[in-house]
């Protein structure tokens, strides 16, 4: 009688079990952190190592202390190429530098946050191009891409929530956009707008007319709506953005003219994101806890007299960095869009 042989338990790689090789850049930080969490419970992926010049030697524990018990991984000051995609999870300015500094192997897919490669006139280092990495927007490029520039947060908000008008050359009279952003939004790095004494109980308006995130958003409707020309009369994005007293997430309310009836309007978001699994359009009203800890985006359509009113909802560190990031990477890879991105919102 032939007994069966005793194979031996093999644990899967720290940091998942799959078998496309990631390196983050920048793990120390907000969306470093993030894309730790996603990455480490994500099937098809194992993190070959997480770069940190100012935490190198500890455990990622010891820096993002709630994955204590998820990993034992630690940060390194060297770089590793036995990989397949790199995550550049920096400063604005810094992806540049760092690329300047460390030349990547052609091989290798890079999905820079930062704002260096999102615009048309800087979408190019060196050998590599980089292509906008907005889903909804650019699913089937991203596809075939080796390079991808995350967008930024508020500009993800925004755009998915004016992009369908965009689709049937809608935006003709200005929109009018305020939106609100957690603290997280600014970044790890401490200043005076950042501390809990000064934003907690409090609301203060930044950059008004002049954030960095509309240029972001300019292209994009312009490829939707090849006439929007912003600088015309009476047309352009009027974008007044808030920093808020919580810590994740943005709501952002917009409004313009439109001779679309409700339904017809409703119709229009629900078919642009259809095909979309990220992105849900709704008439009832909308709140952030519905979105924050997810990668999500839900948008309201209403109808006010001449005017259309959206809301749009993200988790700026997810939808709006991290997690978006990792859905363009199952983009690349031809995994599941969803991979490692089921979360749950805390809801309460």
């Amino acid at each position: 009688m032939e007994t069966k042989e005793k194979k031996e338990y093999k644990a899967p790689p720290l940091g998942g079990g799959g078998g496309i090789k990631a390196g983050i850049v920048g793990g120390a930080g907000y969306t470093g952190g993030e894309m730790l969490r996603i990455l480490i419970n994500h099937p098809d992926v194992s993190i070959a190592f997480v770069h940190s010049t100012s935490s190198a030697g500890k455990h990622v524990y010891e820096v993002h202390t709630d994955l204590f018990g998820d990993t034992d991984l630690k940060f390194a000051a060297e770089l590793a190429y036995n990989i397949d995609v790199l995550f550049l999870c920096v400063g604005h300015g810094d992806a540049k530098k760092f690329l300047d500094a460390n030349p990547i192997p052609d091989h290798i897919k890079i999905i820079d946050l930062s704002q260096d490669f999102r615009l048309n006139q800087t979408a190019k280092h060196k050998t590599k191009s980089f292509v906008y990495g907005l889903p909804e927007l650019n699913r089937d490029t991203i596809k075939e891409a080796n390079n991808i520039a995350n967008p930024g947060c508020f500009a993800t908000c925004l755009q998915l929530g004016l992009l369908p008008l965009a689709s049937q050359s809608l935006l003709n009279s200005e929109t009018h956009i305020t939106a609100t952003t957690g603290s997280t939004g600014a970044g790890q790095s401490l200043s005076p707008t950042t501390h809990f004494t000064w934003r907690n109980d409090n609301l203060s308006v930044y950059k008004a007319f002049e954030h960095q995130h509309l240029n972001e958003i300019v292209q994009s409707l312009h490829q939707l709506q090849p006439n929007f020309n912003p600088p015309a009369e009476g047309r352009g994005v009027n974008f007044i953005p808030y920093r808020g007293d919580f810590t994740r997430g943005i709501i952002a309310s917009m409004y313009t003219e439109c001779n679309l009836t409700e339904a017809e309007a409703l119709k229009l978001y629900q078919h642009f994101y259809e095909a979309h699994p990220f992105t849900h359009v709704t008439r009832h009203d909308i709140d952030l806890k519905q979105v924050v800890n997810t990668n999500k985006c839900f948008i309201q359509v209403k109808k006010h007299g001449n005017k259309i009113f959206i809301v749009s909802i993200i988790d700026n560190l997810l939808k709006g960095a991290s997690g978006q990031a990792v859905q363009n990477m199952n983009l690349m890879f031809g995994l599941d869009e969803k991979a490692g991105l089921r979360l749950k919102a805390a809801a309460f």
